[in-house]
């Protein structure tokens, strides 16, 4: 019997699978079982490329057939043969301490190992030959997105989030020789779609821009999209907070001081229609700013019933809840489904 159960699932995908098995995929219900059988032949040949690590006295040149073990896996829905194939390959990956990584290119997923090109499996359509390749020898294997951030905090979240994707991540510092897109949108999705969709015809490469602000009712939606610069040309985190506490000085019953951060992701590519996400966080403003953490108006906002204050949550407890952390939640589920569409 298997000693783990390995388990992957989203809203278009559910996968199960176990150690110890004859490199297997099989299906449940109406998932395919002939597609299913010709790529688990064709990962199989990952599993026999190398020793499994856990034989000894063959070297390097493979398992005896009798101590040979591999994966077992059940499709119980699929949608994506990205998904399949990153989970049966990190099964692979955790039971033969092997190396293997899986990203997509042009619409193609490709499994390298050590800079070494091992396996590529195409859709059924194929993919255009200068799409895959590129058009010089600068581009590299797997499909990057740059994120329309110098923040290197920033750009480190979501290059977390695009590897469990295969998806090589860049900023605006690797380049400098862009000009910087200027935030003249009335709402958060204009701005955010202003610096991808900019960026994305500048560079020809997909992007993603955010635009997050701060939304007070009672102040009718202010600061919004001017949260940045709400105290002036030269706001300060300081003076945003202490001219929001004067704007709401006489407002002293806390059902009146509602509020929420909002955040706005967009995703753009050039000649195609922009995938859109966003995401609200709903607390009050309190009457005194307390906390360390964070930044922006996080001393003054309150987490919703909670009492406690955005600046006193740590950043692994802020990133859970957020709007920011809602938004790219969204985003991970509706990305794969865009990019596959698009």
């Amino acid at each position: 019997m298997a000693d783990k159960i390995y388990e992957y699932k989203d809203k278009e995908n559910w996968f199960l699978g176990e150690w110890g098995g004859f490199n297997a995929i099989s299906g449940l219900g109406n998932v395919c079982g002939d597609d299913l059988y010709e790529l688990s032949q064709q990962v199989a040949k990952l599993v026999a490329s190398k020793c499994c690590g856990k034989c000894h006295g063959h070297g390097e040149g493979g398992c005896h057939k009798d101590e040979f073990n591999g994966y077992n896996v059940t499709v119980v829905k699929k949608s994506s043969d990205f998904q399949l194939i990153r989970f049966v390959v990190g099964m692979i990956n955790e039971e033969t301490n092997r190396h293997l990584e899986v990203q997509q290119r042009a619409g193609a997923v490709v499994v390298t190992e050590d800079d070494q090109l091992l396996f590529v499996h195409l859709p059924e359509d194929g993919v255009a030959a200068s799409a895959f390749f590129g058009k010089s020898s600068e581009n590299a294997f797997g499909d990057t997105i740059l994120i329309a951030t110098r923040n290197e905090g920033k750009t480190k979240e979501f290059r977390k989030m695009f590897d469990q994707l295969g998806i090589k991540v860049e900023n605006l510092n690797n380049h400098p020789e862009l000009p910087e897109v200027e935030e003249t949108g009335m709402t958060f999705e204009e701005n955010a779609r202003l610096k991808a969709e900019t960026i994305s015809k500048l560079t020809g490469k997909m992007v993603l821009a955010d635009d997050s602000g701060l939304k007070v009712d009672v102040l009718g939606g202010l600061p919004g999209v001017w949260s940045a610069r709400f105290s002036g040309p030269d706001a300060t985190d300081e003076s945003n907070n202490a001219k929001l506490l004067h704007e709401l000085a006489m407002v002293f019953d806390m059902k009146d001081r509602s509020a929420q951060f909002h955040t706005t992701l967009v995703v753009a590519a050039p000649d195609k229609e922009s995938l859109v996400v966003e995401a609200d966080w709903p607390g009050y403003i309190a009457m005194e700013a307390k906390g360390d953490n964070g930044f922006g108006y996080d001393p003054l906002f309150l987490v919703g019933e909670t009492g406690r204050h955005a600046a006193e949550l740590t950043a692994d407890e802020k990133n859970e809840i957020s709007h920011r952390g809602l938004a790219v939640k969204k985003l991970m589920e509706a990305f794969p489904v865009w990019k596959a569409e698009q």
